[in-house]
């Protein structure tokens, strides 16, 4: 199995499932986006914005909510952490990079919020700044749009992003544990060394004892694993020895230090450096962020 895509992660269904339960516990829509969302507009379905909808059919909204979307998307693509954007009309989104083997696999994105109570005054600016396009009809639909858009407290915010936090790591896991699973469409040789690097992977691994296991020519193999998964064994030996660092983390009795050798790293500078790489964090901050609310 080659890499994982966005496609991959776009076509399970606990992504549907997860959008529709976030917007019903918390009341703000959610949804998972390409890196590069190369789309005119992001769309949330039926439950996008209603304010952000009229807005957009104007000629300065639509032109204001693409470049908030389009900063929003660059942020997280150059920073590749959690971006909190707030756009003309007083509106905030959120968004979550998934990051999987070192790479800005998707983006998890909120709909839009206010974080305090819209006034008249707001609105008035608003309607001025969007200027061409407004008329009578428009502005009454908007007004009960802006207003009916949910106001989300400093508590509830704490809770949408960590919520947005969490679901965030488990694609980016679920990511990484398709990478590197088995399948049934590849080589046998293929299959049989990944099975003998999950087997044995707190184990010192070399590519000839390997090759010898599988029972076919070094050159043969390492064209043959390459084209077959998209890594090198080395890679591969590397991001099975993450995913286990990533579930005995889990446990908060195992010190960093334990979970370095049971995962099959020879030293403690190695895994931070092969962790970050695959994982975008350090192995302590991604702990942390098992266990503790993200800092606003």
């Amino acid at each position: 199995m080659r890499e994982v895509a966005f496609d991959d992660l776009a076509r399970l269904p606990v992504v549907q499932y997860y959008e529709a339960a976030f917007r019903k516990a918390t009341g703000v829509s959610l949804k998972v986006i390409p890196p590069a969302d190369a789309c005119p507009r992001r769309q949330f379905g039926p439950e996008d914005n209603a304010f952000c909808r009229l807005a957009a059919v104007t000629p300065a909204g639509c032109a204001a909510c693409l470049e908030t979307e389009t900063r929003a998307q660059r942020s997280v693509a150059k920073r590749v952490v959690l971006q909190q954007v707030h756009c003309y009309a007083g509106l905030t989104v959120v968004a979550v990079p998934v990051l999987s083997g070192g790479r800005h696999l998707a983006t998890v994105v909120s709909g839009q919020v206010f974080r305090r109570e819209p006034t008249q005054r707001d609105f008035a600016m608003v309607v001025k700044m969007l200027g061409d396009g407004v008329n009578e009809d428009w502005e009454k639909k908007a007004r009960k749009a802006y207003f009916e858009t949910p106001v989300v407290t400093a508590d509830r915010f704490q809770a949408v992003i960590q919520l947005l936090n969490v679901f965030a790591q488990y694609l980016a896991d679920l990511g990484g544990r398709q990478a590197i699973a088995c399948s049934e469409v590849e080589p046998e040789a293929v299959a049989s060394a990944k099975q003998f690097v999950q087997s044995h992977a707190e184990e010192p691994i070399k590519l000839e004892r390997v090759v010898q296991h599988v029972n076919v020519s070094r050159f043969y193999f390492c064209k043959l694993f390459k084209k077959a998964t998209g890594m090198t064994l080395t890679e591969y030996v590397s991001r099975v020895r993450v995913e286990k660092a990533k579930a005995l983390l889990v446990d908060p009795s195992l010190r960093v230090s334990e979970v370095v050798y049971a995962a099959g790293f020879g030293s403690i500078p190695r895994f931070n450096s092969v962790f970050k790489r695959y994982v975008g964090v350090p192995p302590t901050e991604y702990r942390a962020g098992l266990r503790s609310p993200v800092a606003l």
